[in-house]
């Protein structure tokens, strides 16, 4: 039976946007699922359970988790709320597991709460560290072109939205770097590529 795949888009973004990336994963022979969520209307919990309730009616051999930004906090959620799931590897995408300045920095301004939405403390805040044995492999980005260095000072090297120092957190099994926007790792064959071999290896490529 072939293994599954779980894309989880970030804020203010839809699954549509996941297009590209998961026709890559599908060629390379995984069963690959967009996870449209409500980002800004619905908190994690409520989001959480939607997709958990999706994933187990597909019964998956084996199921990976990809998240962009905000969907990365996500797949994280689910994986210690439903930990019954057969899981396999968890790759985040520019995702700021240390939480975001961009986030803080528009939460200062009128209505920027508002606009975070309902995850708004979980973007801020972030974690403090990532206990769990699934492998769990960030890609993140450092061409440094984006709104969110706009909202606040984003420590170099960024992507744009966020820096590399937010999604480097003690647990993680691997890291890598690419050149790219924020914005743009969801469109990146090279990013397409460092998944597959995390989901393989949990371990991403040199080449």
């Amino acid at each position: 039976m072939s293994e599954h795949i779980l894309l989880l888009h970030g804020l203010w973004m839809r699954g549509f946007t996941l297009l590209p990336l998961k026709r890559r994963l599908a060629a390379a022979g995984y069963v690959v699922h967009i996870g449209d969520y409500a980002s800004v209307m619905r908190g994690v919990d409520d989001s959480v359970i939607r997709l958990v309730e999706r994933a187990r009616r597909w019964r998956a051999p084996r199921l990976h988790l990809v998240g962009h930004s905000l969907g990365g906090l996500i797949a994280l959620k689910m994986l210690q709320q439903a930990p019954d799931l057969r899981y396999g590897n968890v790759v985040c995408l520019g995702t700021p597991l240390r939480g975001s300045a961009a986030a803080r920095g528009l939460a200062k301004l009128p209505g920027g709460r508002s606009f975070l939405g309902k995850n708004h403390n979980m973007l801020q805040q972030g974690l403090a560290e990532w206990q769990c044995p699934t492998p769990l492999g960030m890609i993140a980005g450092r061409v440094p072109v984006g709104i969110g260095a706009l909202l606040a000072p984003i420590t170099l090297p960024h992507d744009g939205t966020v820096s590399l120092a937010e999604t480097e957190l003690p647990g993680l099994s691997d890291h890598c770097i690419v050149s790219s926007t924020h914005t743009g790792l969801v469109f990146s064959r090279q990013v397409a590529d460092q998944i597959i071999a995390f989901l393989q290896n949990a371990r991403f490529s040199n080449d």
